[in-house]
């Protein structure tokens, strides 16, 4: 059965009324249209400017034009794995995730979830299967429309806001169980893969783990389920955010990213040899993430928030020093069996696109495996001890990423370029705002 033949007959099957045709953008927001289910033709898809892949996460562009001169439309065509239902609209409703093309069948280079399956191609030449788990980490917060002052934990079923840090608190999760009785309903209607849910050190703040597997199938979870637990939060009167630090001496939020690699004929994992020793690729994949990651920070913390939760003594990490069980570390070897031999990445944020970020990390372990690089030796201490060595801000993060050419060579020379500015008209942006810090210890007193 051919895809448009699978995708009407599920549209059929569920009564389907109304269609959310979506594609991510540089940000991770989902963009896109809202049509009837007699207009949708999942052939033809739908047609949308190809600028919509430039804009900032403000609304803006960047001075210098990434797509042609005329602002032409693209094509998006659906990915029929993706076809889902719409847990919380009161008609059947359908959404389903796009691929950028442009009308001689080329793909749209700029296009987020292009760049990730650039990535795993470049693995798929080699043989290869990259393999990923992510754990994103979040707050709920009280609904706060006035952007000037500081958020809240939110009130759950006790009537009160956490008092203390809750770390792994069973009954901190209790106090919100009806959000997260819905959350699972809406996600396993959209199989979204949910693993394990832990509170972690910030009020409200949550952890979910998602089951290991593809890429680009976790790549989409993340972004639906982003969606989701923002429409339960909001109906239970409050708000989940992913900033990466959205209050003031709280943790940040992380998106920690488990990845290993496995031979695509025999399924065995590359990073354990036959005697379930650790192979020169595992260490090579190491030393990618060592060399590149500094470079690719713009697809890890691409805000200027984001590198308010890179600071020392905070549960994040300053540098890309590796440990085997070492949380200190930006590079995390989790105990684990031959088979499930892994690198944690410990360095992207929850507020990063999910499509970059996971291009970005399989993409530098890679790097290291095909340049034969070599890693530091594993540190047995606390790496909060060693010098902070990361880009300490987005400005110097996209100089440093204007730099790397091999990255430029593996991501698309155009799309590093066009993120760039994308980046660099966000941190313009910013620049010209006047902070609450500045007004209230400066206006009087310098």
């Amino acid at each position: 059965m051919n895809h448009t033949q699978q995708i009407n007959d599920w549209l059929d099957k569920h009564h389907i009324t109304e269609i959310e045709c979506m594609v991510p953008d540089m940000t991770g927001i989902p963009r896109g249209k809202i049509i009837p289910r007699h207009k949708y033709d999942p052939q033809e898809g739908i047609r949308m400017a190809e600028a919509v892949f430039t804009q900032t996460v403000t609304g803006n562009y960047p001075e210098e034009n990434f797509s042609p001169e005329t602002d032409p439309d693209m094509r998006l065509l659906p990915d029929a794995d993706t076809l889902r239902l719409v847990p919380w609209a009161s008609e059947p409703t359908a959404q389903i995730i796009h691929d950028a093309q442009r009308f001689d069948g080329s793909a749209i280079d700029i296009a987020p979830r292009n760049v990730l399956k650039r990535v795993l191609k470049a693995y798929e030449k080699l043989g290869l299967q990259a393999i990923l788990a992510p754990e994103m980490e979040f707050y709920l917060v009280q609904i706060q429309p006035d952007e000037d002052l500081p958020l809240a934990p939110p009130v759950g079923r006790t009537r009160r806001t956490e008092a203390g840090r809750q770390s792994f608190s069973i009954d901190a999760m209790n106090d919100y169980d009806d959000i997260f009785d819905v959350m699972y309903d809406w996600c396993e209607q959209q199989n979204i893969g949910l693993d394990t849910l832990i509170h972690e050190m910030g009020p409200a703040q949550l952890e979910i783990n998602l089951d290991h597997g593809d890429p680009l199938l976790l790549a989409d979870q993340v972004f639906l389920f982003k969606r989701t637990i923002r429409e339960v939060a909001i109906r239970n009167n409050m708000y989940a955010t992913f900033m990466a630090k959205p209050m003031q001496g709280e943790p940040g939020s992380a998106m920690h990213l488990h990845q290993s690699v496995i031979d695509r004929q025999t399924g065995r994992n590359i990073f354990s040899d036959e005697h379930g020793q650790s192979t020169d690729l595992f260490f090579n994949h190491i030393a990618g993430l060592q060399t590149y990651l500094p470079a690719a920070m713009p697809f890890l913390a691409p805000f200027v928030n984001s590198y308010r939760r890179l600071s020392r003594f905070s549960s994040a990490p300053i540098n890309l020093e590796w440990g085997y069980d070492n949380r200190t570390c930006g590079l995390r070897v989790p105990m684990a069996s031959a088979q499930a031999r892994r690198v944690e990445n410990r360095l992207a944020g929850v507020d990063a696109n999910p499509y970059l970020a996971f291009a970005a990390s399989l993409g530098a372990g890679l790097l290291g495996m095909q340049q034969g690089l070599k890693p530091t030796e594993p540190l047995n201490s606390s790496a909060y001890n060693k010098q902070q060595n990361l880009p300490r801000h987005l400005d110097d993060a996209v100089e440093e990423l204007l730099k790397c050419e091999p990255l430029h060579a593996l991501l698309g020379s155009h799309f590093v370029r066009c993120y760039a500015a994308i980046k660099e008209t966000e941190f313009e942006e910013f620049f010209e705002v006047i902070s609450p810090w500045e007004r209230r210890y400066l206006l009087l007193q310098v």
